[in-house]
């Protein structure tokens, strides 16, 4: 029984963004990119279910540029996966290209019972791979969840909807969830657990070998940019007399709305 995580490897939070001088991309220069945060509640949640059921498989997978790809397969290998596979692709694939990449090495290593993966990842917000993974699989999914139970023919999830109220899903296996924070608390992967990490080899498949044509990507990103700065703070000094004075000032003069 295979079951398998789909992650991400996103910049760390820390990192500060710099754009390439053409616009094309971020510049990769001085990242240090991490397992999606989200991702390790997906990876958390699959070795759990792998713990209740003897003979169960944690593959984690992820499609990137696989010099920068592997190292978040190897933190869910640290946690406790048993085998990790990347889907070696170009920079800039639209969800559509990447989730049908993930989803055709899936079926070649004989398919899944289960894929988990984050609910959304931090870089681009889109939460749309996942869902695209389960249709290309043609299994049932569900997002956003807090709560999951498994058998062998159901999986039966609690997610959170508008209001505070809850919504429970019952699915025929093999599905798809997407994990959302509070779904459980991801262990800290250990030190024997980063050692055999490092050592373990890591399945590569090219995405060109898929059979995935470019002309069928969806989305092409024209071009990137970071937010307009905000502008400088003035900061009022003095008494409470002096203050309204330099306030009345700056509405009149500057803000122009006096």
């Amino acid at each position: 029984m295979k079951i398998f995580v789909c992650i991400k490897q996103v910049p760390d939070t820390e990192t500060k963004i710099k754009i390439l001088s053409d616009q094309s991309g971020i510049d990769p220069a001085g990242i240090k990119w991490v397992m999606n945060p989200y991702d390790e509640y997906a990876v958390e949640e699959a070795i759990k279910f792998r713990e209740k059921n003897a003979g169960a498989q944690v593959w984690v997978i992820t499609s990137g540029p696989k010099a920068r790809a592997v190292e978040a397969l190897r933190t869910g290998l640290a946690m406790g996966a048993d085998e990790a596979i990347v889907v070696n692709s170009p920079e800039n694939l639209d969800a559509y290209s990447t989730a049908k990449g993930l989803a055709a090495a899936i079926k070649a290593e004989g398919g899944a019972h289960l894929v988990f993966a984050g609910k959304l990842a931090i870089d681009s917000n889109q939460s749309s791979v996942p869902q695209m993974v389960a249709e290309f699989l043609e299994i049932p999914h569900t997002s956003v969840v807090s709560k999951f139970e498994a058998t062998a023919e159901n999986v039966t999830v609690e997610r959170d909807v508008d209001g505070g109220s809850k919504e429970v899903v019952q699915m025929l296996a093999p599905a798809l969830v997407t994990a959302n924070k509070g779904l459980n608390m991801p262990r800290y992967a250990s030190l024997p657990g980063i050692m055999k990490a490092k050592k373990k080899v890591i399945k590569e498949v090219e995405f060109s070998s898929l059979g995935i044509a470019a002309t069928e990507q969806k989305v092409k990103y024209v071009g990137y940019s970071l937010p307009p700065e905000k502008p400088a703070v003035k900061q009022l000094t003095g008494d409470a007399s002096a203050q309204v004075s330099q306030l009345i000032s700056a509405l009149r003069d500057e803000a122009k709305v006096l």
